[in-house]
């Protein structure tokens, strides 16, 4: 795409990792985003050959830190015979250029990092869209790099680009008329989901959303608790597609758990856009469960990470259940109980042993009869087809034939108690 003339092609197969310390954080929590990055870079398929910690004081308008530093940096990353050069800072298409231009690597940020594993894991029609559409906004912007974007070769890099202003405005031409048809495409996708969508909400069946920090468990946890087989990987964003099971509970009541993409610091802003879509799952849900890696040493800023993004989706106030996942890999009990104090309703998990799980399932019980209500009816005969409809949308606890009418004792959703009221005894 975009190029007009022969060039030498190449596979990046490692990367430098450069990580920031700003005056605003402190250095333990530098290390985890640094650490962060390097686990988004392993996910990416790239061998990491080394990495370093910059303090920043104040902005480089060039390079965003000093150009000794950017030497510095340039020398380790040659020393290490690296390809590539990762920071764990926004670049602006000018900066990411210079980088390029001083080090004569290929450099990148997290944002495209992260573009670049979505675009390798999205399966859908609407989530490739959506990746596709935040890519080309990424890159027009960018189109006077002399690496191209990583994620065409899904890890491979192109070279130089034939010069000149007028193949310059022909890729712009380009990449603008693709994202016009990619917003198009997006439209019509979008159409068919929120059909689909409508008729989950006629669904007599509750609906509840999985949310979480990447990689907290919530695939696992939606497969033990239906039989699916939702794919999990230990790495950050397996799943970027949300996915809807039916899981039964006690007292042969089923709910229909929704599995959404997983959530990340510093994500970039167009794919908070891209993948709002997906993430609404949570808005029309009639509960969250928010699941955490309680082994996670970050997992407090997790926590807020998640509750940032579902406050920004108006979906904060929704009734949550909190699930404190892999208590099975934490072997501090103080940590554990300074966790729990923070959250007292919080349930204790492992999806890899079981422990806790049949808790959990009482707990979606209870929150099932929140919103539920218990009627008594009187049906007249003729009315056949009512306690059909009943024993569909509810749970019937008696019925009595009798010879004035029928009897009924019935637990249903509160939005059907009006339906019913006229025969309420």
């Amino acid at each position: 795409m975009f190029e007009t003339e022969e060039r030498d092609e190449r596979k990046v197969k490692n990367a430098f990792l450069v990580g920031i310390k700003e005056v605003s954080i402190d250095i333990n929590k530098a290390s985890e985003h640094l650490a962060e990055l390097g686990e988004l870079v392993n996910t990416m398929g790239l061998e990491i050959t080394g990495e370093c910690m910059v303090n920043l004081r104040s902005e480089n308008t060039r390079y965003y830190i000093g150009s000794g530093k950017v030497e510095e940096i340039t020398n380790l990353a040659r020393n290490k015979k690296s390809e590539c050069i990762v920071v764990d800072f926004e670049l602006s298409p000018s900066q990411q250029r210079n980088w390029e231009k001083f080090s004569g690597l290929c450099v990148i940020d997290r944002r495209e990092v992260i573009l670049d594993i979505f675009a390798a894991r999205a399966t859908t029609r609407e989530a490739v869209i959506q990746v596709a559409l935040a890519r080309m906004q990424y890159s027009l912007p960018r189109l006077k790099r002399a690496w191209t974007h990583l994620s065409r070769q899904r890890g491979g890099m192109k070279g130089t680009r034939g010069e000149g202003e007028k193949q310059l405005e022909a890729d712009r031409r380009m990449v603008l008329n693709r994202i016009t048809q990619l917003k198009k495409e997006l439209k019509e996708v979008a159409k068919h989901r929120d059909v689909q969508r409508s008729k989950r909400e006629n669904n007599p069946i509750p609906l509840a959303a999985i949310v979480g920090y990447t990689n907290a468990g919530k695939s696992s946890l939606l497969n033990l608790l239906s039989g699916a087989d939702v794919f999990v990987e230990d790495k950050l964003f397996a799943t970027l597609d949300p996915t809807t099971r039916v899981v039964s509970l006690p007292e042969k009541r089923k709910i229909l758990l929704t599995d959404t993409v997983g959530l990340i610091r510093k994500l970039p802003h167009n794919l908070i856009e891209a993948f709002k879509s997906t993430l609404e799952e949570a808005l029309v849900a009639d509960f969250i469960i928010h699941v955490l890696d309680i082994s996670n040493p970050s997992v407090e800023d997790h926590w807020q990470t998640t509750n940032s993004l579902l406050d920004e989706l108006n979906a904060l106030d929704k009734p949550s259940i909190v699930v404190y996942n892999k208590i099975d890999k934490l072997e501090n009990p103080i940590v554990k109980a300074r966790l729990k104090a923070l959250q007292p309703k919080a349930i204790l998990i492992s999806v890899k042993t079981g422990e806790g799980i049949d808790l959990l399932k009482s707990r979606l019980l209870d929150n099932l009869n929140k919103g539920t209500v218990l009627m008594q009816l009187k049906l007249p005969h003729g009315n056949y087809d009512i306690p059909a409809k009943l024993y569909k949308i509810g749970k019937i606890i008696s019925a009595k034939y009798q010879e004035d009418a029928t009897y009924i004792t019935a637990r249903l959703p509160k939005k059907y108690s009006k339906t019913y009221s006229q025969y309420l005894i």
